[in-house]
């Protein structure tokens, strides 16, 4: 007669345990920091403020500060609030025309140009630049930190899609122009203007948007003084796109363009084809 088989004893459950409980508290930790993040928001109401009330400075002008103070010396600040009627229309049409061309037709967002950013993300493996709308670039200037995250993306969308239903193009258009970098302590149209070109903004010729906007992407590399390869390419490009929609024509821009950032490397150019 065969033995009767011994039942075998169950696992301990102890560590599995452990294991959820663990996750469980992380995902509670993470939940409490989005819950505190979102609620460092503006409110509906303050964005809707900024329709007649305009911001002193910004979470952008703020960390530069910051920044400075941590490498131990004060920053100098150069910034003057200028309605939009004191800002070269040809800065406005260029601005608009390299940043954000959908501006004058999106919600705050371009889906299109979102999917295809979000795409390049998965494809590299890490979140890059692009895709982000005037309106998007005004919200992360004004509220939110340069960290690149899906949590900080998010406010950005969110806040952007608010901003839109509070404010109109133009004022969106305004604030932006005098909250955007441009150069170590430089914020605003003006105050780019008066320290690049020794004029006002509402004073700019067409090559000297072409160039301010090419400086946008990367304000702190690039300075007319002593322009780079980058900033005189894209500088043209401004230009090419300014003449190509009729906002100034590239045989009366591309001298004064030249005098400012160096001839155009036409045969470079050529050889890339």
């Amino acid at each position: 007669m065969r033995p009767l088989p011994t039942a075998r004893n169950p696992r301990p459950r102890g560590g599995s345990t452990l294991v959820a409980r663990g996750l469980a508290f992380l995902a509670l930790v993470v939940a409490a920091l989005l819950v505190a993040s979102y609620l460092q928001l503006p409110s509906r109401a303050e964005l809707a403020r900024l329709a007649r009330a305009t911001p002193p400075d910004s979470a952008l002008m703020r960390r530069r500060a910051a920044q400075a103070a941590d490498a131990g010396h004060k920053l100098a600040v150069r910034h003057e609030y200028v309605p939009i009627s004191r800002i070269s229309p040809l800065l406005q049409r260029a601005v608009v025309l390299a940043e954000d061309q959908k501006f004058w037709m999106h919600d705050g967002i371009d889906w299109g140009e979102t999917r295809a950013a979000v795409q390049a993300a998965f494809e590299e493996g890490r979140l890059g630049r692009g895709g982000s709308t005037i309106t998007q670039q005004l919200v992360k200037n004004l509220y939110l930190s340069e960290r690149r995250s899906l949590v900080r993306k998010t406010w950005e969308w969110l806040l952007a899609d608010r901003i839109e239903e509070a404010l109109d193009k133009r004022r969106i258009l305004e604030l932006y122009l005098n909250f955007a970098e441009w150069g170590d302590g430089i914020y605003g149209a003006e105050a780019a203007a008066r320290t690049h070109f020794r004029k006002h903004a509402a004073e700019l010729d067409a090559a000297e948007a072409a160039v301010l906007t090419a400086m946008l992407p990367a304000p702190l590399k690039r300075n007319p003084a002593a322009p780079t390869p980058n900033l005189r390419r894209r500088a043209y490009l401004v230009a090419s796109l300014m003449d190509r929609v009729g906002v100034a024509r590239a045989s009366i821009t591309g001298p004064r363009l030249a005098a400012i950032v160096g001839p155009h490397d036409v045969s470079r150019r050529r050889a890339s084809r």
